[in-house]
């Protein structure tokens, strides 16, 4: 009889249940947050066993020690886990003993975890990245705010240069006070972009020793942070079972939902990876804006010839990048343009989409 084990993570300790295959509660632990503790109670627990916890910081760590553990290791998406969150009372030994019964009724919806460490750590840092174009954009909104405060129409560009720095500081009213906080601002500033600058070069650089990044690079709209940032995201081509799978999971697909004789809604996937959503779709927007390759000559078939609205076009054409680096990946082959364009073989599956 498989036994199903749920682990409700903490940092200090783990909350653990077992449900038999009758739905019977045969054992609770609570045990501190040990990889060795982990492993002893699991080794205590007949085969077949099944494990699942909930997708967390510590999820990674806790997959790549336990995984060999047991028969089976399901590391669910917590926002799917209704029974758990809203169902009567709720405390750590609750959460556990419903997770594990969701787990043995199939209910469970997987969250892919990457399988070794190098690969974990390189998803780390594209997003650590991420994190620091997003904090640079912030100080400088937050800087451009303050001289908005006092008529002073400025953008990003003239921040970084020392010159019109000063000018722009002698522009604002004679008090001491409001120059001492903008020059304080505009040193974390500069601090978040010397820290950009240095994670570009760091993830480029590792992104260069990739085989498969090298050929990503060669689509058009697609640079090392983009190819490197969808390689660590999708981790691996054989996760999904379709392309439009990947396009729900990157933001640029399509769910539609029905209900008796009323009307299909159809809308683009809300839950989504965005960071990928958004190299994509800017990718889509770089080679509109180019007009030199087949993926523009996609859209320009779509606007002009088909009358897709411009939008809807060019989320086409992110569809069309996103399967086009699948396709690279999963059959291990080159870029070829020939596949991409009006008359390519993703054109008219792509405009049915739409």
């Amino acid at each position: 009889m498989t036994q199903y084990i749920a682990l409700d993570v903490h940092c200090a300790f783990i909350e653990m249940a077992v449900v038999d295959g009758r739905g019977r509660v045969v054992r609770r632990e609570r045990i501190a947050t040990t990889i060795p503790g982990i492993e002893m109670l699991l080794e205590a627990i007949p085969r077949p066993r099944w494990l699942t916890f909930e997708e967390g910081p510590m999820s990674g760590w806790l997959y790549r020690h336990l995984r060999n553990l047991v028969d089976k290791l399901v590391v669910c998406d917590a926002r799917r886990n209704r029974l758990v969150s809203k169902d009567s009372d709720k405390d750590d030994p609750i959460d556990a003993e419903k997770l594990a019964l969701l787990l043995r009724g199939g209910f469970l919806k997987e969250v892919h975890q990457a399988e070794s460490l190098e690969r974990a750590i390189f998803k780390q840092h594209v997003g650590l990245y991420h994190d620091s174009v997003r904090g640079r954009v912030r100080m400088a909104n937050m800087i451009l705010a303050q001289f908005r405060r006092f008529g002073i129409f400025s953008s990003e560009r003239e921040m970084l240069d020392a010159e019109q720095r000063a000018a722009l500081l002698r522009r604002l009213p004679c008090q001491g006070l409001l120059r001492e906080d903008i020059e304080t601002l505009w040193r974390t500033y500069v601090a978040h972009w010397e820290q950009e600058d240095q994670m570009r070069e760091r993830l480029v650089q590792q992104a260069r020793r990739e085989p498969m990044i090298r050929q990503f690079v060669e689509v058009p709209g697609i640079a090392w942070i983009r190819a490197a940032t969808f390689f660590a995201y999708v981790d691996t081509p054989w996760r999904f079972s379709s392309k439009q799978a990947l396009w729900k999971y990157a933001g640029i697909g399509l769910e539609r939902s029905h209900s008796g004789a009323g009307p299909t809604q159809v809308h683009v996937a809300q839950y989504a990876n965005r960071r990928l959503r958004g190299v994509l779709l800017g990718a889509a927007k770089t080679v509109i804006g180019k007009r030199d390759s087949p993926f523009y000559d996609q859209y320009k078939d779509w606007t002009q010839e088909k009358g897709i609205l411009a939008g809807n076009a060019r989320r086409n054409v992110a569809r069309s990048l996103a399967a086009t680096l699948w396709g690279m990946w999963k059959n291990g082959r080159e870029y070829r343009p020939q596949l991409v364009g009006p008359g390519g073989e993703m054109a008219d599956k792509l405009a049915s989409v739409t």
